[in-house]
């Protein structure tokens, strides 16, 4: 018990096993799996030397880069193919060496409803590896309407939205919050969504480009204002519980 506590918190000096490089990472990143690192191996993430047995052995440079990939995905939400084009470019380990909370606000990053450029789509696996979540959870999520995935031939697929929502809806999950009580998140959004189309309908319809596009722009700062605000009124509400 004692001999893996300076492993999980110190930078190994020696090769590990993919169990032990698990074992290692498990306090800092609590969903990691030896699954998961080898779906970031096929992913050509981590290239670990092997033996003429074929198992893996990780170095203290392949351990310290699983980390960075790890903090990556889950303090800025950063899909596997952009992480990629991090490390490429020279993104060094110390970038990102500071473990930040999970699910701290502060560094989730602000979706808007401006569409630039055609969205990246993700499959099943893929969401279930950069989010953590499990299947189960994915298609519970679906089945009350929190996620909405799409056929893609005889595939279901997820574009960067529906990844955060099941990012969030995983770190939920830790604490016994299902799909079933997150209807009431669903329900709040229909409201809301209904709420600004009815304010900006005309616009939105508008035969002049310029017009909609106007409409879009606002349409966004409101759905930014009425985000702050539902977040001040829950403050206040929870204010009353403390």
């Amino acid at each position: 018990m004692t001999s893996e506590a300076p492993i999980a918190s110190a930078r190994p000096t020696k090769s590990l096993t993919i169990g032990a490089v698990s074992k290692a990472l498990v306090r800092e990143f609590p969903d990691i799996s030896i699954s998961k690192i080898r779906y970031l191996e096929d992913q050509k993430l981590l290239t670990p030397r092997r033996t003429r047995g074929g198992y893996r052995l990780y170095s203290p440079d392949d351990v310290q880069r699983l980390r960075t990939i790890l903090r990556l995905q889950r303090d800025e939400f950063l899909p596997l193919r952009v992480i990629r084009q991090e490390l490429a470019s020279g993104r060094a380990e110390a970038d990102v060496d500071r473990p930040k909370p999970v699910a701290d606000p502060r560094t989730l990053r602000r979706v808007t409803v401006l569409r630039k450029g055609q969205e990246s789509v993700y499959s099943l696996a893929e969401v279930t590896a950069e989010t953590g979540a499990s299947a189960d959870l994915v298609k519970e999520l679906e089945d009350y309407g929190i996620v909405n995935g799409k056929r893609d031939g005889g595939d279901t697929v997820y574009d960067e939205t529906e990844r955060e929502i099941v990012k969030a809806a995983a770190e939920l999950a830790k604490f016994g919050v299902g799909g079933r009580n997150l209807r009431v998140f669903r329900t709040s959004a229909d409201r809301e969504a209904a709420l600004l189309e009815q304010i900006l309908a005309s616009a939105l319809r508008s035969r002049n480009p310029d017009r909609r596009r106007e409409a879009v722009e606002a349409l966004d700062n409101l759905a930014a204002v009425t985000s702050h605000l539902k977040h001040l009124l829950l403050v206040r509400d929870l204010r009353r519980m403390v």
